[in-house]
This record gives C-alpha cells, sequence and structure tokens, in this order.
C-alpha cells in the first residue's frame, strides 16, 4: 500500500539521462551541450570523442546513458535516435576565498552544474 506510481513525463519516443553535480560552469557546459543538440546519436557521440573541452567526457557519458535507457527501458531502435534537448541548470556554487594583497580576501566562485539530456526516436527517412 502506497502512492501509485508517477505517470511518465515524456512521450513513448523519448527517454532521458540527468547528469549532476558537474564541476564545471553552466556557460562552459553549454557550450559543449551545443555541440550535440538535434544532432544523431552517432555523430553526437563522435563529436564529443574528439572535442578537446574537459567536460566533454562527462556530456558523452550522459549521452551513452541516455542511449542506455532508450535501448533497454523504452525498447527504442538506436539508430534512429537524435538528441531532442540538451539543457543546462545552475547547481550549487562553493565560495571560497583566496589571500590578496594587504590582508584582504578575493572571492573565488566554484560553480557546478546539471545536465538533461533527451533522446528522440525520428522515423528513417525512405
Amino acid at each position: 500500500m502506497g502512492k501509485p506510481a508517477t505517470p511518465r513525463a515524456l512521450p513513448d519516443n523519448e527517454a532521458k539521462a540527468v547528469a549532476r553535480m558537474l564541476r564545471v560552469s553552466p556557460q562552459k557546459l553549454n557550450l559543449v551541450a551545443g555541440l550535440i543538440r538535434g544532432k544523431k546519436v552517432a555523430t553526437a557521440l563522435a563529436d564529443l570523442e574528439f572535442s578537446r573541452k574537459r567536460i566533454a567526457k562527462d556530456v558523452r557519458k550522459c549521452l551513452e546513458s541516455a542511449i542506455a535507457n532508450a535501448e533497454n527501458n523504452h525498447d527504442l531502435d538506436v539508430d534512429d535516435l537524435v538528441v531532442s534537448q540538451a539543457f543546462v541548470g545552475k547547481a550549487l556554487v562553493m565560495k571560497r576565498f583566496h589571500a590578496r594583497a594587504r590582508g584582504r580576501a578575493g572571492r573565488v566562485e566554484k560553480p557546478f552544474s546539471n545536465l538533461t539530456i533527451i533522446v528522440r526516436e525520428v522515423e528513417a527517412q525512405a
């Protein structure tokens, strides 16, 4: 006896994965997320593999998780998947202080980000 299961928020042809608490600023993460928006997953994975950004490895892991969710949980065809959405949100910001001249302190902010990737199955064109 418990609460009824929450209905699925996404349509049947979509799957998502969320990476939380990534140690990078949302602005930098959004640059990498912009690389993969709207692309087929095979192309997106290749772009992330050869990206020179440090956070691209974590974005690739999240994309692979979304692909695995689509394949295993929702029975979608991996070859027809497209990255329909990739959006970035703010998480916490650690505040640190850096010693400056004449006994003062400079504030150093170390931001964290959340990344959500939604993949959609599209029908193959004939």
